[in-house]
């Protein structure tokens, strides 16, 4: 028998002999049931993370040295339109599989992680609109992350929905969570010469104590910002990444009979688009988490593994705090955070250094896995384009088509059960308009976020060149923008201009959270008069929709917005992890079987889409390109990432023997 076998179990430890109480910090250590506890934990949203894949990244948590892990909970996953809620029951949506909240929660136990979870219900996380469902934007004055009663109306009925599944699950109800925290870094939304509205907290402490929440709860926010995140009572956290002695200081001054508890190390950091890819060293990650515990305290790893944003979800950050659409900075698809798990579920030199500390800093033996092996992953041939459908065809075989005076944002659209458009594009289109050559067109205000416009579908805004271009007609930054039409006539023409949500905001001050994505900041100009009467065409490339397309003709690869498809044949069921090489593509996104997987904009830093094994089947896999304005005209597999990075990246390895 190996000696690891006759060790106790870590809920062997802390339950063989009944349960009598959760969490407790009314002293300066953490006690679990009457037993000292120290928490090492890691971040894992099992929404960015196949759920195939759970239990092994589960795993390697475990393998690691921590004893618990902390996610995140996104209300616009659970509730994707008003009133209808989602934990993974139904399988018709279009994150649906991602949604088994219930069924992740039990596995993390299976696997001898307890469990903090953050249910927010605003999460930050670079999720999209900081995980809040968009079609709370089509309620009049709505103030979200408030005591207002208009959102606290949604926010309970959400949150009765929602703990009514994981209530059962609390650590002295025999399940695995030990701790919830009441909303997220809510001293961040403090604006200068305003009083934060501390009677938000209040209600959400309530509401959460009202459903049967009775485990521990706590806030977090990184000490040196101060401390309006917090109210009475309730444990205060810390985030941060560097200056470990300098921030515990503060909240040890704070709370000085209470345990320190860092609930976002940041082990590494995500990326916008035009940034290259985010690196620390792992001799820097490790001696701040090594800073951390000689001073006794616990911590979360922000992020242990990052997983993807899958499908439109990459939230996106307000550059310096100012005009929130000159300003707006979308992430990219991939989330590996530079982590001690990558992306793909990799060992890095992280993960080694956290295998070391905790080892050093655990003063109790008890049984641990040997890490998981790592699987092979393949690069499978390359795929011709045989397929393409052009934005008539595609506006032919929508469902939608909506009349309007003015353009409107998507979230106002009379769609999907009176919730709106979430995600994808819109289609402002204008009919049987007469255009003199010479002419001009103005989009009043920003444009949220790109705009390609077409003139009987042939495209006529610029295709994108340079970064440069970011400043100019068709994105984001530019106010009151204006484009050249050229110097020909059109008669009884077709003008279209399609619209590209490129994720909402997640991260802000309140005033910054108006994320209405689409036209809606003015009028529409040709030569300085308003045009009017527009049909809107919303393309949310949902998984059914997308699915039934037909009429699919020989690629004619001409510049401008069109559908690209090719066939990947998949010989064995053992079908493996694999990376789509975006080379050659210029901007848009790439599903496969019908499932978002990845945006793409050759701005980088990401230059491939990670695809996991059991999103493909035996047979034939049909992968779709939504092209902005210059296709490939073929598909390209790698087995490993491709980032543009400082070069001093960290290679993706396995663990020494």
């Amino acid at each position: 028998m190996a000696t690891d076998d006759i060790l106790p179990t870590l809920y062997q430890y802390y339950t063989a002999d009944g349960i009598e109480s959760g969490l407790n910090d009314s002293q300066t250590q953490f006690v679990l049931n009457g037993k000292k506890v120290s928490i090492f934990s890691g971040a894992l949203h099992y929404f960015r993370v196949h759920p195939e894949h759970w239990r092994d990244r589960l795993r390697k948590y475990r393998a690691a040295g921590l004893n618990c892990v902390e996610t995140y909970v996104p209300w616009n996953l659970h509730e994707p339109e008003d009133g209808k809620f989602e934990f993974g029951q139904n399988l018709d949506g279009e994150l649906s599989a991602f949604a088994d909240l219930v069924g992740f929660l039990k596995l993390a136990q299976d696997e001898d992680l307890l469990v903090i979870l953050r249910p927010g219900p605003y999460i930050c996380a670079e999720w999209e609109f900081g995980g809040l469902p968009s079609w709370l934007l089509r309620v009049k004055d709505l103030k979200i992350r408030t005591s207002d009663s208009k959102y606290m109306h949604y926010v309970n009925r959400y949150f009765i929905r929602l703990l009514a599944e994981v209530v059962p699950l609390q650590f002295t109800q025999g399940g695995p969570i030990i701790a919830f925290q009441i909303e997220n870094e809510y001293g961040n939304v403090k604006e200068p010469g305003k009083p934060i509205d501390k009677a938000y907290l209040e209600a959400l402490k309530k509401t959460l104590q009202d459903n049967g929440v009775v485990e521990l709860l706590f806030t977090s926010d990184t000490p040196s910002n101060g401390f309006e995140g917090t109210i009475p009572e309730v444990l205060a956290t810390a985030n941060f990444q560097e200056d470990a002695s300098a921030e515990l200081a503060l909240l040890k001054a704070h709370q000085p009979n209470r345990p320190l508890m860092v609930t976002e190390y940041w082990t590494g950091w995500f990326d916008h688009y035009t940034e290259i890819h985010h690196e620390r060293s792992a001799q820097k990650f490790g001696s701040v988490l090594e800073e951390i515990l000689s001073l006794n305290s616990s911590f979360n790893l922000y992020m242990m593994h990052g997983g993807t944003n899958w499908g439109f979800m990459n939230g996106g950050n307000i550059l310096g705090g100012g005009d929130r659409n000159a300003g707006f900075q979308p992430d990219t698809t991939s989330y590996d955070y530079d982590a001690p798990i990558s992306e793909n579920g990799d060992y890095t030199e992280k993960y080694l250094t956290l295998q070391t500390l905790t080892q050093r800093y655990n003063e109790l033996y008890l049984r641990q896995p040997a890490p998981p092996d790592l699987v092979d992953r393949v690069a499978y041939p390359e795929v011709q384009i045989t397929g393409e459908l052009s934005l008539d065809e595609l506006i032919a075989q929508n469902v939608y088509q909506i009349e309007n005076h003015r353009p409107l944002p998507m979230e106002l659209l009379d769609i999907n059960n009176g919730s709106g458009q979430s995600y994808g594009y819109v289609v402002y289109r204008k009919k049987g308009i007469d255009i003199s050559a010479g002419s001009t067109l103005t989009i009043e205000g920003h444009v949220c976020d790109t705009v390609m416009v077409l003139i009987n579908g042939k495209l006529v805004s610029k295709v994108y060149e340079s970064v440069e271009d970011l400043d100019g007609f068709g994105f984001w930054r530019k106010k009151d923008s204006s484009l050249g039409l050229g110097s020909i006539a059109y008669k009884n023409a077709t003008l279209d201009l399609v619209v590209e949500n490129f994720g909402r905001v997640n991260y802000g001050k309140l005033y910054q959270f108006n994320q209405h994505k689409g036209l809606w900041q003015g009028d529409v100009l040709i030569n300085q008069q308003p045009l009017s009467s527009w049909q809107i065409i919303p393309l949310e490339f949902k998984k059914k929709w997308t699915g039934s397309l037909r009429g699919w003709r020989s690629p004619t690869f001409a510049k401008g917005p069109a559908l690209y498809r090719g066939v990947l044949e998949v010989e064995d069921l053992t079908s493996r992890d694999t990376y789509i090489n975006l080379a050659g593509w210029s901007k848009g996104f790439v599903a496969v079987n019908g499932f978002v997987l990845a945006r793409y904009f050759e701005v980088g830093p990401q230059r491939t889409a990670y695809l996991p094994g059991p999103l493909l089947h035996k047979g034939e896999n049909e992968i779709l390109f939504f092209e902005h304005f210059t296709p490939a005209k073929s598909i390209a597999f790698e087995t490993d990432p491709v980032f543009e990075t400082s070069g001093n990246g960290r290679a993706l390895r396995t663990l020494p023997e």
